[in-house]
């Protein structure tokens, strides 16, 4: 019962079953290569792959022309990528002798002359590959996938949504296990299993579980430390469900806080609600990141606060903008967004607490559920 009244809404896990024909992007990909005014568009990328395609092949190739999307894949993936294909309509071929040989016919069949490619994501060595077998242009995508992927449509944040429930359920069950003894290793260990148990098709990320010193480092490794009667334990912590991703931390109590502790806390959720209150479309990334930065400054705090405010989440855990004093992005409709200030003092302790925000074309909806009073176990 008391677990339960740490959240917002109800925490069981519904799963909606979506015809994958739902959850790709074909059209607005095919009509983003018509407008940029190329012949193609091939997408290496796994995340890229996955916005068209609906599964995330470790290796393989998509071609998107104006009309129509032709997926390359090796002899893993041909059952997959045709059960998917019945819905989406992408073309799908196993290839026979090589990826590049393959390419260079399809290339050839489309009568290819303008080929954008993934230059940000790309590896030298496919680059080099491309260059032996294309000899009209190549043309640099830039950000223009990303900026797609960045607007999301209701049913990725759905996916999201189900993500976020499967860790936060998660969440609840390990606070049960947080006591004094258990290692920072094995609570870490324990926290994966129950999201796997309860739908996780895998951690966003490792897994950050910190307590005592230890909080002080923004991505320490969990390690053999044990938990302490008045530490603070810090979780930064997602799970992901068909791809996409969820992320929060919380930080809570041992036994009991100290006054220190408790007005420190105190400041760090402050200056997220600050973050939170100003982050709407059309606003700069680096005015939401000041507005909490202004909150920990007043309390001569911010030169303790040593990362950006929050960065996009999707089909990958940092994906497109972050919110920095050096961004020069500005959020739109479609956003999701972290919002994650921290302070963290050497050798003594640190603080984060960290929840997603939806830009939707409503308003600004939280996508985390857990409560941000301070948990004392």
């Amino acid at each position: 019962e008391m677990l339960r009244s740490l959240v917002g809404s109800e925490m069981c896990i519904r799963d909606r079953s979506y015809c994958v024909g739902d959850i790709m992007h074909t059209e607005k990909m095919m009509n983003y290569v018509k407008t940029a005014g190329a012949d193609a568009l091939l997408l290496l990328d796994e995340a890229d792959m996955h916005y068209v395609c609906g599964f995330s092949p470790s290796e393989g190739m998509i071609l998107v022309t104006p009309t129509a999307v032709f997926q390359l894949v090796d002899s893993r993936y041909t059952e997959t990528a045709r059960l998917h294909a019945a819905d989406t309509g992408v073309q799908v071929t196993e290839i026979t002798t090589g990826f590049w040989d393959e390419l260079d016919a399809l290339l050839a069949k489309i009568d290819c002359k303008i080929l954008l490619f993934e230059d940000r994501t790309i590896a030298y060595r496919q680059y080099t590959q491309l260059q032996g077998i294309f000899s009209g242009e190549l043309r640099p995508v830039g950000n223009g996938v990303m900026d797609l992927r960045n607007v999301k449509e209701p049913w990725e944040i759905d996916l999201m949504k189900t993500a976020n429930r499967i860790a936060e359920k998660a969440f609840l069950e390990l606070l049960n296990d947080v006591k004094p003894g258990k290692t920072e290793k094995e609570l870490a260990a324990r926290f994966d299993y129950l999201m796997a148990l309860g739908g996780s098709d895998g951690v966003s990320f490792d897994t950050i579980l910190l307590t005592g010193a230890h909080t002080s480092m923004p991505h320490g490794v969990p390690e053999n430390r044990e938990v302490q009667k008045g530490d603070f334990v810090l979780f930064d912590f997602g799970a992901t469900y068909r791809g996409y991703h969820s992320d929060m931390t919380r930080t809570v109590a041992v036994g009991s806080a100290t006054a220190e502790m408790q007005a420190a806390y105190d400041l760090v959720l402050r200056a997220q609600l600050a973050g939170i209150q100003a982050l709407h479309a059309g606003v700069p990334c680096k005015e939401v990141y000041q507005a909490a930065y202004d909150v920990l400054a007043a309390e001569d705090k911010a030169q303790y606060f040593r990362h950006s405010l929050g960065h996009g989440v999707g089909l990958e855990i940092h994906e497109g903008y972050n919110a920095s004093p050096r961004s020069g992005d500005a959020y739109q409709t479609g956003n999701v967004t972290s919002m994650e200030p921290g302070i963290y003092l050497p050798d003594k302790f640190g603080i984060r607490i960290e929840d997603v925000l939806y830009l939707s074309p409503h308003g600004r909806e939280n996508l985390s559920n857990v409560t941000k009073k301070l948990i004392v176990l």
